[in-house]
């Protein structure tokens, strides 16, 4: 895998089970992980569980031999940014790894029909469809629409007047978000939502 990179994307580390593989990334924060599924002591759901609540910046891309359904289901509701199998030649991956860092999903195109199926048959929480990315899915449906409104720029106020809430209720809903998705200020929840063309 090394050799099919070469020289594009500069590697920092490799691990080969989980505790390793969590260390490292915490150690060294790369932008992009890297990841098999099946890694020994829990697979690669078990690092994107023990990584990603702290470090929601590092983007992760599955690798595998499987293409089983529950296989991409699992690592993608887990967090990971997309999953591609290991039939894919070395230039195909370095251009996923590069899509990813830049904050796209990406998926192997036999993987994605079913990625597809399996996320919008699943009930909706709060009447809210599923997402790609498991931390705009932790927003309620109100939420997202404060969130898209604070991205388009409008102020509290205004927010209040279009949504008919009071700006007390806004004020509630930007901190809840802006807790949830580990942001601190306005202007970082701006550029969050603008990066997933949510605005």
């Amino acid at each position: 895998m090394r050799a099919e990179l070469g020289d594009e994307v500069e590697v920092v580390g490799e691990a080969d089970d989980v505790g390793a593989a969590v260390e490292l990334i915490l150690e060294r924060l790369p932008e992009v992980v890297l990841l098999d599924v099946h890694f020994p002591e829990g697979g690669g759901q078990a690092v994107l569980e023990a990584v990603k609540p702290d470090h929601p910046e590092i983007r992760f891309l599955a690798l595998s031999v499987s293409d089983a359904p529950e296989d991409v289901i699992a690592v993608i509701r887990a967090g990971a940014r997309g999953y591609v199998t290991k039939t894919i030649s070395g230039p195909e991956l370095i251009a996923a790894i590069r899509r990813v860092a830049d904050g796209d999903a990406v998926f192997s195109p036999r993987l994605a029909g079913f990625v597809l199926d399996a996320f919008s048959s699943m009930p909706a929480a709060d009447g809210v469809p599923a997402s790609f990315d498991p931390e705009l899915d932790q927003l309620s449906a109100r939420e997202r629409e404060v969130l898209r409104l604070i991205a388009r720029g409008y102020t509290y106020k205004e927010l209040a007047r279009e949504l008919s809430i009071s700006a007390m209720t806004v004020e509630s809903h930007v901190s809840a978000v802006l807790r949830k998705l580990q942001l601190s200020s306005r202007h970082q929840l701006t550029k969050w939502a603008t990066d997933r063309r949510l605005a």
